[in-house]
């Protein structure tokens, strides 16, 4: 019987590290194409509207929030909701530290992101590169301090809508990638797919 037992679980071991190795081109191409594009129009806008060297508008977190949504489609950490909820959420936290404490960076900036965790937990929209959302908040120069809690409206939630709706477009063009994912449908069917697997 444990040996029984020791031998599934070495075939669920194997098939779990199958999975995370195989090299699957087509999601690399859809994952490349919807970072390229939702990153591309962010970096568009502000061409438009801003000089090169105020990079304002693209903030460092879209690129990270892009690794999620567009590379981990089915992580909880990059759904809709904690993808923009994470973002304006974290931004919020940024500028009311940067308003209310003194402009002192080894105080605002542990504070920041410190502060933009513990709210993210309570809203249930704990996404990573909010961290950094806030941490630009005070730590972004005179150009992001000065745009006070315009920087919530625009570049933050304008620029995570925008991934987003990127995201709702390349992330269900193949029948392979659907999002956003309800998680409890996730995992019964990657229970299922383990089942078919062993049964096999």
């Amino acid at each position: 019987m444990l040996k029984q037992r020791l031998h599934r679980q070495f075939r669920v071991y194997k098939y779990v590290v199958y999975k995370e190795t195989l090299v699957d081109f087509k999601d690399h191409f859809w994952s490349f194409v919807g970072a390229f594009i939702g990153i591309g129009i962010i970096a568009y806008l502000q061409s438009l509207q801003l000089p090169q060297l105020e990079n304002i508008f693209l903030i460092g977190s879209f690129g990270a929030s892009s690794v999620l949504i567009y590379g981990a489609v089915y992580s909880p950490l990059a759904q809709p909701r904690n993808l923009v909820g994470g973002h304006v959420v974290s931004a919020i936290v940024g500028v009311t530290v940067a308003k209310v404490l003194p402009d002192v960076i080894w105080l605002t900036a542990p504070f920041a992101v410190a502060l933009s965790i513990v709210a993210m937990q309570v809203t249930r929209t704990l996404h990573p590169p909010g961290g950094a959302t806030a941490l630009i908040a005070v730590s972004g120069g005179a150009k992001i301090t000065a745009l006070g809690y315009v920087y919530v409206l625009s570049p933050v939630f304008v620029g995570s809508v925008i991934l987003l709706a990127v995201a709702l477009v390349f992330n269900n063009i193949t029948k392979d990638r659907h999002y956003p994912v309800r998680h409890s449908r996730l995992r019964k069917s990657r229970r299922m797919q383990l089942r078919k697997r062993f049964s096999d």
